[in-house]
């Protein structure tokens, strides 16, 4: 039995309390006395935590941002690839005219290359300073990764108009009739 205090020699000898309850909580006074408490953190320690985890954040949404920025690049890498494999030889003599940035710009294709563009079948795309006629397809695919480099789409404009409906202003110039030779 584990050495009881003088309370609780006296509570046993009145006869309060039993000899196993008085052996019991002295085998738990020591057990506390000798077991190991975590020490209690002092201010510095969490001003330290604290700081580790506003650093670690603040990692995590600088790799979050670069990791962002790589996909970009890789995108439009992808996008500049499917461009220079599959852009269409231009050939001819017919300057196609089209805007691009507020100005007006030209390319020379032929009069076959100028009816697929005005349908819809080819798209302008714009790689660095020039531009390149790419079949609908590949047009399409460079759109889902850079929308910016697709610089004509009439069959997109298409699809966007018929999405949206017919507006007063379309109302209005539906009864102008234009010519079908009218090139610009």
């Amino acid at each position: 039995m584990a050495k009881a205090n003088p309370l609780q020699e006296q509570l046993l000898k009145a006869g309060l309390v039993k000899k196993s309850k008085v052996a019991e909580v002295a085998r738990e006074q020591n057990k506390a006395r000798h077991a190991k408490v975590p020490p209690t953190p002092s201010a510095i320690q969490v001003e330290a935590e604290r700081t580790r985890a506003e650093k670690a954040e603040r990692d995590r949404a600088l790799a979050a941002e670069q990791k962002a920025r790589r996909h970009i690049t890789e995108l439009a890498a992808q996008a500049r690839q499917i461009i220079e494999d599959k852009k269409v030889p231009r050939s001819g003599e017919v300057e196609y005219r089209f805007t691009a940035d507020g100005a007006i710009r030209s390319l020379l294709v032929s009069e076959e290359q100028r009816k697929m563009l005005s349908s819809g079948a080819l798209v302008i795309a714009r790689l660095g300073e020039r531009y390149e006629l790419l079949p609908r397809v590949a047009g399409n695919k460079v759109r889902e990764r850079d929308a910016s480099m697709i610089v004509l789409d009439h069959g997109q404009d298409a699809e966007a108009e018929s999405s949206l409906g017919a507006s007063e202003d379309d109302a209005y110039y539906a009864q102008f009739k234009v010519p079908d030779d009218l090139d610009w």
